[in-house]
Order: structure tokens, then C-alpha cells, then sequence
């Protein structure tokens, strides 16, 4: 597989929304984005808070952006407070630096895209994203 499909991309939108049912987190919010950084598909369970949905995408922006997981743009920002910043405002804002943008390869290690998740702790964000990406036999990069 070298792109995410509509298929993939829901399944795995899906796969990170019954995770976080199997854990008990708080209702989320799942974007997946191409290789592009262009969304595929955005999720809102039930209950989610308003404007998770854009926490989530600029968790996914970050990290395709940087190419980086976002948990990894987290402790840059604080060795590179300025430099995060900048990039930051040079987004209009869409670049959350903290866990919960998951990087997605293929097994040659291709970039197909990223998955956002908010909703929940960052760390629960991010493993929701993890088995998510997981389940549909693909390989998450957290930055970790």
C-alpha cells in the first residue's frame, strides 16, 4: 500500500473510536490525513467537545508537517520553544505539538499519512491512534 484509501482511512478512523470505547476514554474526535496532509476522513463521537475535531487535525498537521510525531514535536518545542512557535503561527495556528499525531508508514517505510486524535489525555489520544493504525496492519511513528 503506498496511499490510504477511504477504505483504510475509515477502518482506521473507526478502530481508533472502538479503542477508545475499550478503554473507557472520553468521547473523540479522529482525523486522517494523506500523504498530502489532505483529510480523508474526520469522526466525532457523540458527546466530544467543540472544536476537538480541530485539536485533532492539528495534532495530524503537526505531525505531517515536521514529519515527526507529535509527541517528538512536544519535547521540541520545549528545546525549540521559538522555532515551534514560529511554525505554529506560520500555520494560522493548525499545528498542535503534543501527543496525539501519529505518523502512519507502510512496511518499506513509506509516509502514507497521519492520524489525529483529541479527546482524552494526550497519552490516551496517542495510543488510541497507535492500536488504531496497528489494526489495519500499518506502522505508527509517535516520535517517542
Amino acid at each position: 500500500m503506498t496511499t490510504l484509501s477511504y477504505d483504510v482511512s475509515l477502518s482506521l478512523a473507526q478502530a481508533a473510536l472502538q479503542k477508545g470505547a475499550d478503554l473507557g476514554l472520553k468521547p473523540l474526535a479522529v482525523v486522517v490525513l494523506d500523504h498530502r496532509a489532505s483529510l480523508r476522513i474526520c469522526l466525532n463521537q457523540d458527546g466530544t467537545a467543540i472544536h476537538r475535531h480541530r485539536v485533532a487535525h492539528g495534532k495530524a498537521n503537526a505531525a505531517m508537517s515536521l514529519g515527526m510525531g507529535s509527541r517528538a514535536l512536544g519535547a521540541r518545542a520545549e528545546a525549540q520553544a521559538y522555532f515551534v512557535d514560529a511554525v505554529g503561527r506560520m500555520m494560522d495556528g493548525d499545528f498542535i505539538p503534543v501527543p496525539g499525531g501519529v505518523l502512519i508508514r507502510n512496511a518499506n517505510g513509506d509516509l502514507l499519512g497521519a492520524v489525529g486524535i483529541s479527546g482524552d489525555t494526550s497519552d490516551n489520544d496517542e495510543a488510541a491512534a497507535v492500536a488504531a493504525i496497528e489494526a489495519v496492519g500499518l506502522i505508527a511513528e509517535t516520535g517517542a
